[in-house]
């Protein structure tokens, strides 16, 4: 943190739908803070990816240990990851809400 304001570092990838080997090219902010790979349902659902159900609920908390008001993590989303030319085959997490488009390990991610 620098004067007051949280530094943000932004990097282009690639995230490609498995079953459909579709991409589309997006903005990943590194080091959220978040301990997992997670996307907004809105955002999973606009862009086309494949939903697959949990089989147990994940519930999340927030750093202060209060359960996160957008709810349990019920679905994930399978997807290959492109940075330049590196690329990983992952399932990220889906949480309800828009106001994160994707947030990729620590990443979060809006399109471009």
């Amino acid at each position: 943190m620098e004067g007051g304001s949280l530094r943000e570092v932004m990097v282009k990838i690639g995230l490609e739908r498995i079953d459909t080997q579709e991409g589309i090219m997006v903005e990943a902010l590194l080091d959220s803070g978040a301990t997992g790979l997670v996307m907004s349902s809105e955002f999973a659902r606009k862009q086309g990816f494949k939903l697959k159900k949990l089989e147990r609920l994940m519930y999340i908390r927030n750093v202060d240990g209060s359960l996160n008001k957008k709810g349990p993590i019920e679905y994930t989303v399978e997807v290959n990851i492109y940075y330049q030319e590196h690329r990983e085959r992952t399932e990220i997490n889906v949480i309800g809400g828009a106001e994160v488009d994707s947030n990729l390990g620590d990443a979060m991610v809006s399109p471009i």
